[in-house]
Formats: structure tokens, sequence, C-alpha cells
């Protein structure tokens, strides 16, 4: 397994590499002077010149990109051109906004989801399967930002049940500590602010949610019914055994491989950064994050975002299939 998990780790380094190479290209493809947008259109050509030359943007493309492959190296992702601050400190805090709405959306995709396709493929043809599918097929359907928008509408404005945006009160900001902030307020004794945290990832989580639990639903039922039709189920509910342990100690372990599978892709692009859900709940996230920069033109903002997020989609898929070896005891990784 550790030769395994090494060789995929060696296998990661010429990936992010074409990565960074095709990304660098791209954004120096986008029309546009970063130094013309953070001095404005009022600034002179020399003040552009001179602030273009000061970041380095005379130099051939070349010499930029080993620069930056020589910051990677060394740790340093560079300075934002926008803000002149360090991309590492800078970005962590966008990340973990990232990271704490992508795990809450599937959780609540996970629970529904899975739940909705067992007990769909266990009542197969019925009025809660038809109704279940229904739904899920709504779900991939729906344009997130009308969902955002109608949640907003319905329990922000009319109800007043729930927060409009953002992570946090304005009134009671909360002391940061990892910037994950329900951690953050389990560290300080502030569940009162837990509280406040919990409300305002509702409405995003759920429009977030929505497209991973009809996905999920979907597979969960599929692989359900290839599993019940199993020899060993039918076995098991022959010795009378109750539905609950059927389901849940036979089936669904049996079933688990590709329900994993799209686990994994989905949590990997959730982190990629949910733009849509981001902007309309105001949500500080590295997909809102990342696209202000490119509005900038800011360089290395850009490319080290998309660097952390490739990063961490393939950190998924490696810890996906380690967790294959513990569903399924047969699967060896030579």
């Amino acid at each position: 397994m550790l030769h395994y998990i090494g060789k995929r780790l060696l296998h990661l380094i010429p990936v992010l590499l074409g990565m960074t190479f095709v990304v660098f290209l791209i954004i120096r493809a986008i029309p546009g002077d970063p130094a013309q947008v953070i001095l404005g259109q009022q600034a002179t050509a020399d003040a552009i010149a001179a602030l273009r030359e000061s970041l380095g943007l005379n130099n051939p493309w070349y010499i930029q990109y080993v620069d930056y492959l020589k910051g990677i190296v060394t740790g340093d992702l560079g300075d934002s051109l926008r803000t002149k601050q360090p991309i590492l400190t800078e970005v962590w805090p966008h990340l973990a906004a990232t990271i704490e709405l992508a795990l809450f959306a599937m959780i609540i995709a996970i629970i529904v989801g899975m739940n909705a396709g067992i007990i769909s493929a266990w009542f197969q043809n019925s009025w809660f399967d038809y109704i279940a599918m229904i739904v899920a097929l709504i779900g991939v359907s729906m344009p997130i930002f009308w969902l955002g928008l109608m949640e907003q509408w319905i329990f922000s404005i009319n109800l007043g049940w729930l927060p409009t945006s953002g992570r946090e009160e304005v009134r009671d900001p909360i002391a940061a500590i990892t910037h994950l902030y329900l951690v953050d307020t389990l560290l300080q004794g502030r569940f009162d602010q837990f509280l406040v945290v919990i409300k305002h990832l509702i409405l995003p989580g759920v429009a977030l949610a929505t497209i991973p639990t009809a996905i999920i639903a979907r597979i969960t039922r599929a692989s359900m019914l290839e599993v019940m039709r199993s020899d060993f189920v039918r076995t098991a509910r022959a010795k009378g055994q109750k539905m609950f342990v059927v389901i849940y100690k036979h089936a669904l372990k049996n079933a688990l491989i590709p329900i994993l599978t799209v686990i994994g892709l989905q949590t990997g692009l959730l982190l990629g950064g949910a733009i849509l859900t981001e902007t309309i709940f105001s949500w500080p996230g590295i997909g809102r994050y990342i696209y202000e920069a490119i509005g900038f033109r800011d360089y290395p903002v850009v490319q080290s975002g998309i660097l952390i997020i490739a990063f961490l989609f393939v950190m998924i898929n490696l810890i996906v299939d380690i967790l294959y070896t513990a569903i399924d005891t047969r699967i060896k990784y030579n």
C-alpha cells in the first residue's frame, strides 16, 4: 500500500506541472494588462511601464514560468499583484471558507442522497421510487443561481428565518483561529456563534448540495438494485433477518464502491469552488477569490489557486482509492 501511495504521489508531479503550464499560458492569453487594471484607466504610459517592470511582466514568458516554478519548489507561491500580500497567507481564509461550505453540503448530499437511493431501490417501482427519481432529475437540472435566489426570497426575505448572505454577523465577528468558523467557535466556547455559523451555512449548503444529492441518489439506487438481486441478499432475507440489517449490513457494503467513487468526484468538484453559489450568497470562498483575480489579471493568484484546487482533487481521488481496500479486502494495490 505504501508503495502504491508513493507511486501515486510521484505521478502527481507531472500532472500538476502540466496543469501549471496550461493555466500559465491561458491566463496570459486573456486580453488586458495587469498593470493597467491595477493603476486604472487614468494611469500614464510611464507609470504603467514602470509597474510592469517592477512586477516582472516585461520578462519573456518562459522566464516568468521558470521563476514561478522556482517559487513553488521553495514553497513560495508569490505575492498578489493587486494586494501585494503573500498568496499563501491570503488564500487560506478563502480556501477554508470553501472547505467548510463544501463539507457541509456533502454531508447533506450523502445523508439525503444515499438514504433516498436505498429506499427507492428497496421499494422499486413504488410511489416513493418514482417521486424520489423525479426529484433527483429536477435536482440535476435545476440552475443553482435560480435555486439560491428562491431560497433567499423565501427563507430570508419573506420568512426571515435565515440570513441572506455572508459567513458571520457583521456586528459580532468571529475571532479567526483556523478560519474554519465551526471549529473556531467551538475552540472559543462560543456556542451562540456556532449556531450563527450554522444558520449562515444552511442556504448556500442546501443550494450547493442539490446536484450531488441527486447524483448520489441515482447512483445509490442503481448500485443497490444490482446488489439486491444477488444470492447472499436473498439468503439473508430467507433467514428472516430484519430489513434494516439486510440493507445496511449486507447490501450497502457491497454497493459502496461506485457510490464512494461518485462522492469523491463530487467532493473534489465542490472544493474546486462553487463560483455561482459563493457569488449569490457573498461567500468568501476560493472560487469567488479566483474569479475576482481573473478580473484583475492577477496572474499569480489564479495560477496558485488552480494549483491548490488540482492538488486537493488528486488527493481526494487517492483517499477514495485507499478506502476501496477498506470496503473490499479483495482489492490489492501492488
